[in-house]
């Protein structure tokens, strides 16, 4: 080296000398002028497929070795193209790699500086394969391990809630329809119903994974190749299960990456509706819950105001991953088979799909943690509501009269408490006896609260027998 040059000049002149190789693009044998700046810049996606290098690694490793097993490159040849990929991949875990956007893309990126490293052997690694085959291959590596991520977040946050049942199983609050207070239910009851929404969104992260595990490398450009590589050699060692079983549908199927943000869509609609529910709670109307000040923020005006931020964020960020799976679906829907550029924007969705999903998993599983609920007494509980209204009715069937009648008296006894200013609480048995001969001494104890929601003894109900079972149930799932 000359000792000339600064440590900041050499690696310049590296830089000019990995462009200047590759400005005669890895395809340019056929054109005479060179790519116009503003074109390069455009169609560059290194800016956020970089993010893929140690994906791009792996597979160009696994290639590599297989091309030496099918006698296409020497094991010398392979053993110096894996030696410099891994040289690579630790100067892009230091953050020491420079990328280029001359160089379009993290394959392009790779290949040019395994060649600064190992010379011109390095162009035998692309032998047998196509960027189109790779990157599909990239992908589907790189969502293997999201989904993986995923659902281990997807039971860190289901193992919350059902330690949050088990600690308030004691615990009843109104249970709504139409937000119009309805039946008295177990706090916990609530919270494993997002239980049951959060592993069937476990359940299709599962079930997309199998769609992900299929490996396409060895479809080359959409053809297939014409060297006899072993792709089942290279999925073993990438410990993909199936390979693709036709190249054209191999390098243009997206539908593993819709279905991802399908799924992403759906678990974040879930997130959603409990971030909804936490924000009415948390209001002072309510008053059910108490946000730890961790997870809210201030008014720059309102000193008494606390928000419920980390909530409403969440909320939020369900549009962005719904807009994902529509950008990607609008993406896929006029391309004629097989590779299309347009396809290089599958990306940039399906990473913010991933991330999104997984820092919203993060933060609502501790938010949760951190969130108090406050006990309800039967006075706040009836008031404003008449909860046990279809428990009323339900002791008038039991005492033989048809439901449609029990209905349309249980209705009067509601319309008589608002006149009155009463609840069934507090509606003296001479009271509901002006109104139906057929109550008697027992119905204060049938409308109790405590007694309602015991009442509730079937499978899949609020009874706190029934839940301690589902408590059960899931805690053993969630092993």
């Amino acid at each position: 080296m000359n000792p000339s040059l600064s440590k900041r000049g050499w690696g310049d002149l590296q830089r000019v000398v990995r462009q200047g190789y590759f400005m005669k693009k890895l395809w340019g044998g056929r054109f005479k002028q060179s790519t116009d700046a503003l074109m390069e810049t455009f169609s560059a996606s290194i800016s956020f497929d970089k993010r893929l290098y140690a994906c791009d690694i792996e597979g160009s490793i696994a290639h590599c070795k297989m091309l030496a097993r099918c006698k296409i490159i020497s094991s010398s040849e392979s053993q110096k193209i894996q030696k410099g990929l891994k040289r690579i991949l630790k100067e892009c875990e230091e953050g020491r790699f420079e990328f280029s956007d001359k160089l379009e893309d993290i394959h392009m990126n790779i290949e040019s500086r395994l060649r600064e490293i190992i010379g011109p052997t390095a162009g035998k690694l692309h032998t047998a394969r196509s960027r189109n085959d790779q990157v599909c291959l990239d992908i589907r590596l790189y969502l293997r391990t999201e989904v993986d991520e995923t659902i281990k977040e997807i039971d860190r946050l289901c193992k919350t809630l059902v330690a949050l049942a088990k600690k308030n199983i004691d615990r009843v609050i109104p249970g709504y329809t139409h937000l119009q207070r309805a039946q008295p239910v177990l706090l916990s009851h609530h919270l494993l119903a997002y239980v049951e929404m959060l592993l069937r969104d476990k359940d299709r992260f599962l079930d997309a994974r199998k769609r992900i595990n299929i490996m396409p490398l060895g479809s080359a450009a959409l053809a297939g190749t014409n060297f006899p590589i072993d792709r089942q050699y290279t999925a073993k060692l990438l410990k993909f299960p199936e390979i693709s079983h036709n190249s054209m549908d191999a390098v243009a199927d997206r539908d593993f990456a819709a279905e991802f943000c399908s799924a992403s869509a759906l678990l974040m609609m879930h997130l959603s509706r409990f971030c909804e529910e936490l924000v009415i709670w948390n209001s002072s109307e309510f008053g059910f819950v108490e946000l730890s000040d961790a997870f809210t923020t201030g008014s720059s005006i309102m000193p008494q105001k606390k928000n419920p931020d980390a909530a409403e964020l969440i909320r939020g960020k369900s549009g962005r991953v719904f807009g994902n799976l529509v950008s990607l679906l609008t993406l896929m829907k006029g391309l004629p088979l097989a590779y299309n550029k347009d396809l290089q924007e599958d990306k940039e969705p399906l990473f913010d799909s991933a991330d999104t999903i997984q820092i919203c998993l993060k933060i609502f599983t501790d938010m949760m943690k951190s969130t108090k609920f406050k006990a309800l007494s039967d006075e706040e509980l009836e008031a404003n509501g008449f909860l046990t209204a279809t428990d009323l009715a339900d002791y008038l069937v039991l005492k033989g009269v048809p439901f449609r009648e029990a209905h349309e008296i249980t209705g009067k006894t509601v319309a008589y408490c608002l006149d009155e200013k009463k609840t069934l609480g507090n509606i003296s048995l001479g009271e509901l006896r002006k109104i139906s001969k057929r109550f008697e001494e027992d119905v204060s104890e049938h409308i109790a609260l405590k007694n309602s929601v015991d009442r509730k003894n079937v499978y899949g109900g609020t009874a706190k027998k029934q839940v301690k079972a589902q408590i059960s149930r899931l805690t053993k799932i969630l092993k």
